[in-house]
């Protein structure tokens, strides 16, 4: 996969962002949302009060909402709090209608002790964030919002599968020992395929038939969460490839995980104006530490930490099966870093190709002449999969483009003209 470049030979990541620009003619407003109601505030371009109103989050009230916004004359931008939660509903309604909306940060807690804390307090201060560059990103669209319904899901999916294995386990140690000695030694698929399919009512002990019984109902929770699963991650996958197939060649990059960062940076990655950005978005942007003699660096507590833990495990997998990472590993180990310093460094690296796959600047791999190629040799999926080391339905995924991955392509091109 190829990273295109600015034609000035400028990293098209490392443009600067862009200052709202306002006149003393112009309006900016700004909006607090809840749960139940929004306050909307306006103010002048030199940062003086106009007015605010408060709106009921309905489709009509986000109309009235927009409308009463733009009787005040020509709205520059407006600030929303909340674009992805209680503000979701007003962000698209006023995107709808041709205003610029800016994301704004809540409230800093120093703030309010100072000035206090109202709905309408917080309305014109979203507003002069904006007049005053202090907020200048763009919210998210609403249509990744089906990939974070996607990914909200199977995270509770797996969290209840986990808790069921672990029931499982718990019960099976405190288990009559006839009980615990016909599961001991079996493997944890077979274990869950016997304890769902065994038959407690046939038992002659009560107490045993209700240890089996509650044993039968956590391994079939366990089987149907785990098809459950697949499900979502079956479309997760195709969702994520839709939005954006370069991510997902991208090497330790899965449905998961790559769905878990399309949802940080949006569908509209622009949103986010550089590299460091985005690295500072998902907490991999290097903190100094130096003090006196000592110059170093230390990993970013803040950000989004699902994103971070998201590039955490592209590191961890590259480091087990990509000889590249592991040749910087021992190189930097061997002079003297410490292994969370490699992480940190390669994070932030990886964070950087990311973003270069986010925002387009990378070429989408063509795998269409994978499957006419195979069939024209009376070759199998199966052969195929075989030779290669992996599952018949992973080649299949290649050649459908579900599941980009270049090495696997070259390989499997080398087989198919090599046959």
């Amino acid at each position: 996969m190829s990273c295109l470049t600015d034609p000035a030979g400028v990293d098209p990541s490392d443009r600067k962002g862009i200052t709202i620009m306002t006149n003393q003619d112009g309006r900016v407003g700004g909006v607090d949302s809840h749960k139940d109601t929004i306050h909307v505030a306006v103010i002048t371009g030199v940062g003086q009060p106009v007015d605010d109103r408060e709106f009921p989050t309905t489709v009509a009230g986000y109309r009235r909402a927009v409308a009463w916004l733009i009787e005040h004359g020509p709205m520059d931008a407006v600030g929303i709090e909340g674009t992805s939660s209680y503000g979701v509903g007003i962000t698209t309604v006023a995107t709808a209608a041709g205003l610029r909306v800016v994301e704004v940060n809540r409230t800093r807690p120093a703030e309010r002790r100072k000035q206090g804390k109202t709905d309408r307090l917080d309305a014109y201060r979203a507003a002069r964030s904006v007049l005053s560059a202090e907020a200048t990103t763009d919210p998210k669209r609403a249509s990744i919002e089906p990939l974070r319904a996607l990914t909200v899901t199977r995270r509770s999916a797996v969290k209840a599968q986990q808790a069921a294995w672990r029931q499982i386990g718990a019960l099976l140690i405190n288990a009559p020992a006839p009980l615990r000695d016909r599961y001991r030694n079996l493997p944890d698929a077979k274990l869950v395929a016997a304890l769902a399919g065994s038959r407690p009512e046939q038992q002659t002990d009560p107490a045993l038939g209700d240890t089996m019984h509650a044993l039968r109902s956590l391994a079939r929770r366990h089987r149907d969460l785990a098809e459950e699963i697949a499900d979502l991650e079956t479309r997760m996958l195709t969702r994520a490839t839709s939005a954006n197939p370069a991510l997902l060649a991208i090497k330790g990059v899965g449905p998961v995980i790559g769905a878990q960062l399309l949802i940080t940076a949006g569908d509209n990655p622009d949103r986010l104006r550089s590299s460091a950005s985005f690295a500072a978005v998902c907490g991999t942007a290097p903190i100094p530490v130096s003090s006196g003699r000592t110059d170093r660096h230390r990993l970013s507590r803040g950000g989004d930490r699902q994103a971070n833990a998201a590039l955490h495990h592209i590191v961890k997998v590259r480091m087990s099966y990509d000889p590249a990472t592991r040749a910087y590993r021992d190189a930097r180990l061997a002079k003297g870093w410490t292994l969370k310093a490699v992480f940190r460094a390669l994070k932030r690296a990886v964070a950087r190709e990311i973003f270069q796959a986010l925002a387009g600047h990378c070429a989408v791999p063509d795998y269409s002449d994978l499957r006419p190629a195979r069939r024209a040799k009376n070759l199998t999926q199966t052969a195929a999969a075989t030779h290669l080391g992996v599952w018949p339905a992973r080649i299949g995924e290649l050649e459908l483009g579900r599941r980009p991955n270049e090495e696997l392509a070259a390989r499997y091109r080398a087989w198919l003209t090599a046959a």
